[in-house]
Formats: C-alpha cells, sequence, structure tokens
C-alpha cells in the first residue's frame, strides 16, 4: 500500500477500522464485511482526486461505504443483520427475568431504529449500537460533532414517540 497517495492511505487507516466495524453489524459476517470496505476503498481510490474535490469528502465516502455494504447484501440475497443480531447481543439479555419479553422488547426498538430517516439512523446505530462518541460519529459521518447531537435529539424524540415512552424512558 505504500505506492498509494499518503493522503489516502491516511484516510484508509483512519476510517477502515470503523467502516469494517459498522459493516459486520450490517452483514452479520466480519470477512463479507472487510471484503465490501476493501470495495468501496477501491471505488474511492481509483476515483481519490474527485473525492478530494467534494465539498465533504468524508461524508462522500461514507455514503459509498454503505452503499457497497448494501450491494454486498443484495448480491448474497440477505437483508440487514442488524435487526437480526443486535436484539441477541444486548447485555440485558443475559441478566434478564424475561428474556424472551426482553427479546421482544429489543426487536422493537430495532425496527424502530431501522425506520429513522437515514442520518438518525447512522448516528443511532454508530452511537448506541456500536458504542462511537459524538465526535468519533462526527468524524466517521464528515459533520459536526453539534450535527450529530442534534440528529441524536431528533432521533431519540422519534423514538421516544415510536415506542409510546415518556422523555426521561430513553
Amino acid at each position: 500500500m505504500n505506492e498509494l497517495p499518503a493522503d489516502f492511505r491516511a484516510f484508509h487507516e483512519l476510517f477502515r477500522g470503523a467502516y469494517i466495524h459498522w459493516s459486520e453489524l450490517y452483514l452479520g459476517n466480519h470477512t463479507d464485511a472487510e471484503e465490501a470496505v476493501d470495495e468501496a476503498f477501491e471505488q474511492l481510490y481509483f476515483k481519490w482526486s474527485d473525492v478530494l474535490a467534494h465539498e465533504n469528502p468524508t461524508a462522500y465516502a461514507w455514503v459509498v461505504v454503505k452503499n457497497r455494504t448494501i450491494d454486498h447484501a443484495r448480491a448474497r440475497g440477505r437483508r440487514p443483520a442488524v435487526i437480526d443480531t443486535a436484539a441477541f447481543e444486548t447485555a440485558a439479555l443475559r441478566d434478564a427475568v424475561d428474556p424472551i419479553g426482553e427479546l421482544a422488547q429489543s426487536m422493537y426498538i430495532y425496527a424502530s431504529i431501522q425506520a429513522l430517516p437515514e442520518r438518525q439512523h447512522d448516528v443511532v446505530v454508530l452511537q448506541y449500537c456500536l458504542g462511537y462518541s459524538t465526535q468519533e460519529t462526527a468524524d466517521i459521518l464528515g459533520v459536526t460533532p453539534a450535527g450529530v447531537r442534534s440528529t441524536t435529539r431528533y432521533a431519540r424524540h422519534r423514538l421516544q414517540r415510536a415506542l409510546g415512552l415518556d422523555k426521561e424512558e430513553l
């Protein structure tokens, strides 16, 4: 990878791990996630000068990664794994008195997350499902931390309404 431009190598090093982390949640398989993300980076590399000419190269790259991951899932006849696996992986299930009730609630929450507008969905998944901080989420999406906080606020309000919760419950 030494023959690649230094700025591309730095971008790759900075974001590949986070992209794979997100893609793996979506695809449900680490190897598939690596393949999808590597295909996205290949696409970015071949258009690197165009990518850098974009107003927000990081935001553009995020869209490329998402699209490659979605294409990867479709090519394998899969639906998003987020809803399939995330509910089973919650810490609450391990200690739940009523694991079936907890599972049903978790699946309803994840279905509600899936129904969020795209940017809200991305922020919620990155922060609450994958554990990224506000700053890390902002870096990954190519937005400001204030934009992430605002989007999180709107997503939380939408989820509260969808789940029938009081403001303090989410």
